[in-house]
């Protein structure tokens, strides 16, 4: 791990390296009535409130948070980050109602990235860094407000497909050299320097 913590790369968790998303989609497909078809139970980001309480319930078990999958998609970012050298944290927003999540997050990490350090908080725009992975347009907004020389490296999700900024590359599995140029870019700029790549 590289120990100069001035080329910062956070990393966000749910989304970006624990599949939260699908996790949730397919909890919800469990606590279903027969009646139910699947638009009604689907998971997004727009829901019924019957279907938030579903989810809060869900949620509540830390153990739920604790064995989220892996996204190969994040591994894929995290070990390029890795290769450029550049100090990884993970950062993650902590929910504001479930502070058994906060505990069984660190867990998840502990056990898929014990390597890496974490930050949880409630605002990503206030954590400093060089660069962020973020899959959620809204926190990606929040941390360039402060960061305009800043990059972003935003895993393909289906909620962040017509979001689009200069700094901000789309990663899909398949764009590997326009986002290793980036990174390399965002490393080696000098303090002040604009993000060019």
């Amino acid at each position: 791990m590289n120990e100069q913590t001035d080329i910062v790369a956070l990393v966000d968790m749910d989304g970006t390296l624990a599949d939260y998303d699908g996790a949730m989609a397919r909890d919800l497909a469990k606590l279903a009535s027969p009646e139910e078809t699947s638009e009604a139970i689907g998971y997004g980001h727009d829901h019924e409130d019957h279907i938030w309480e579903r989810m809060k319930m869900i949620k509540s078990n830390g153990d739920w948070w604790e064995n989220l999958p892996r996204l190969a998609l994040g591994f894929e970012i995290l070990d390029l980050l890795e290769e450029l050298g550049f100090y990884r944290s993970v950062l993650t927003q902590g929910p504001k109602t479930n502070a058994v999540a906060w505990s069984h997050k660190v867990k998840w990490c502990f056990k898929n990235i014990p390597e890496i350090d974490i930050t949880i908080t409630r605002n990503k725009g206030l954590v400093y860094g060089r660069v962020l992975v973020d899959d959620y347009p809204v926190y990606i907004e929040q941390w360039l407000e402060h960061r305009p020389r800043g990059l972003v490296i935003m895993p393909a999700q289906p909620w962040n497909k017509d979001f689009s900024h200069p700094n901000v590359i789309r990663y899909d599995g398949s764009n590997m050299q326009e986002m290793r140029k980036a990174l390399i870019a965002a490393r080696d700029r000098k303090a002040k320097e604009d993000l060019v790549f």
